[in-house]
């Protein structure tokens, strides 16, 4: 039974890191580098993330630089984050491209915490998932006579104690976000 709790807390970080680094390319008004790890730039024929093609920084609290390593990627770096979903107008001065992030609005700031809550749900249900898959390989263990049905409450309670763990996590990291999204 052992087996099926390291399982479950492992899919279960796994599925808070992922909620954390989503909560990472939420735009929240302060420059931050993350924005820029879905956005693809075509390097020679392979969709590249940016990051790994280019210095990334934060030069003020607003404001990203990106200076490619291959300077004849500037317009292509420039045009994939025009296309993307990010809501920012490159500056490309010839050397390195700027993106500077306005202020958001209070109007802004609620549609994101509603997706941050959004997420929040989603990384429950797929905690609540994981709980879900692991009592029915208990209850597969119970069926084979492997297990006693005193073994099986039991690993049932276990297992609601992990998922009660990774919930509370997940409206923990989810607080915080939001928390920094109304007071930017």
């Amino acid at each position: 039974m052992k087996e099926i709790f390291d399982n479950a807390s492992e899919r279960m970080g796994k599925t808070v890191h992922a909620l954390e680094k989503e909560y990472g390319t939420i735009r929240a008004g302060r420059a931050n580098p993350a924005v820029l790890d879905k956005v693809t730039v075509d390097y020679y024929g392979t969709p590249t993330p940016i990051p790994q093609l280019a210095s990334v920084s934060v030069s003020e609290a607003r404001m990203l630089v990106i200076q490619p390593w291959d300077a004849s990627l500037l317009s292509a770096v420039g045009k994939a984050i025009q296309a993307s979903d990010i809501g920012i107008n490159p500056q490309n001065d010839g050397r390195v491209i700027r993106l500077t992030f306005p202020p958001l609005t209070e109007d802004r700031r609620r549609e994101i915490v509603k997706d941050i809550k959004k997420y929040e749900e989603e990384g429950k249900i797929a905690v609540r998932a994981v709980r879900r898959d692991c009592i029915e390989k208990l209850k597969a263990k119970k069926k084979a006579s492997e297990i006693t049905e005193d073994d099986l409450k039991t690993g049932e309670e276990e297992l609601q104690k992990i998922t009660d763990k990774f919930v509370k996590m997940i409206e923990e990291i989810s607080r915080d976000k939001e928390k920094e999204i109304m007071e930017i």
